[in-house]
């Protein structure tokens, strides 16, 4: 009995192990492999969507276009590329922990697993930073019968907010909830402007002109005044930021996939901030320095670069391409 509770491999031969991997290693591996597919579906299936509706698909450079604290400054991707690098960051410190985790340096490994941390807190606060400006808007559109979107631009070409032109009409209608003894489930949100005062606002200024959502050589196409005030005439609702229904920046699925592939993605990379504080703390105790392994730091490691990769994919095919 004793031989056998002291043996090493785990059916792959005398004292062999499958790919010199253990099997909690080998088993990690398996899970990262089915876990790519399923992001590779994913991506895939935004490629194919997006393809279909090329000519009416968002730029993303208009639509993550802001920096903290830097209102108004139009910074295309600036602040997703350095989401990115603290991400890809956070994956070299990874290395390094691992790597002290070899040689057996436990303050080391609990020095850099920290620094894995804090990056992944600060991508995900940075992820959720970017959530909220995408379901907010900053401009505002409208939607027509056909379910297209139009955009507001003056004559040099410049996006103009809905706020900007408006006019202010009575309005009788007012948010309810459940909590006001409504008996019927909660409306949907008023939007800050009616129709109407977006129409008359728009009919009033002479120098609006309207952008479509169709793509042409990389731009918008914006239509003559007489184009415009005729295009008007079709839209039916107010939309301001986006959420899985309505999307001011263009075509409903892209705001769809948005939510569903970031947010996956956050979910995984939350996930391992979770695995990698418990190891961290486990790193503390002296747990592994104890067993004379840190090959938890590094099946971990493995699942914190495999995020980090998903990420590098995401940002070229979502945000860049």
């Amino acid at each position: 009995m004793g031989a056998i509770a002291n043996e090493t491999h785990w059916g792959g031969g005398d004292g062999v192990q499958p790919l010199g991997a253990s099997y909690g290693k080998m088993m990690m591996w398996f899970f990262i492999l089915s876990d790519a597919l399923t992001f590779a579906g994913f991506i895939a299936a935004y490629g194919f969507t997006r393809y279909k509706f090329i000519g009416s698909w968002p730029i993303a450079d208009e639509v993550f276009n802001h920096f903290p604290f830097l209102h108004g400054v139009d910074a295309p991707m600036y602040y997703v590329a350095l989401m990115t690098f603290i991400l890809i960051f956070s994956s070299v410190t990874m290395v390094f922990a691992v790597d002290a985790g070899h040689k057996m340096q436990q303050t080391k490994v609990a020095f850099y697993m920290l620094l894995t941390i804090i990056g992944g807190l600060i991508f995900v606060g940075s992820q959720a930073w970017e959530w909220k400006n995408f379901i907010k808007g900053t401009y505002g559109a409208l939607e027509t019968r056909g379910g297209s979107i139009i955009q507001f631009v003056d004559t040099s070409g410049e996006r103009v907010a809905l706020g900007d032109f408006a006019v202010t009409l009575p309005r009788e209608r007012v948010d309810k909830g459940r909590n006001e003894g409504i008996w019927f489930t909660n409306t949907p949100d008023v939007p800050s402007y009616s129709l109407q005062e977006v129409v008359q606002g728009f009919e009033k200024n002479p120098n609006l002109l309207i952008r479509t959502e169709e793509v042409v050589d990389q731009k918008k196409v914006v239509l003559t005044r007489e184009e415009s005030l005729a295009r008007i005439k079709d839209a039916t609702t107010v939309v301001e930021g986006a959420n899985l229904i309505h999307n001011e920046y263009g075509h409903k699925s892209f705001g769809d996939f948005f939510f569903f592939i970031t947010g996956f993605h956050g979910f995984h990379v939350m996930t391992g901030i979770i695995l990698n504080i418990l190891v961290f703390f486990n790193v503390l105790l002296g747990t592994y320095q104890k067993r004379g392994s840190y090959e938890m730091v590094e099946k971990v490691g493995l699942y914190w670069h495999f995020v980090d990769l998903v990420w590098v994919f995401v940002f070229t095919f979502f945000y860049l391409v």
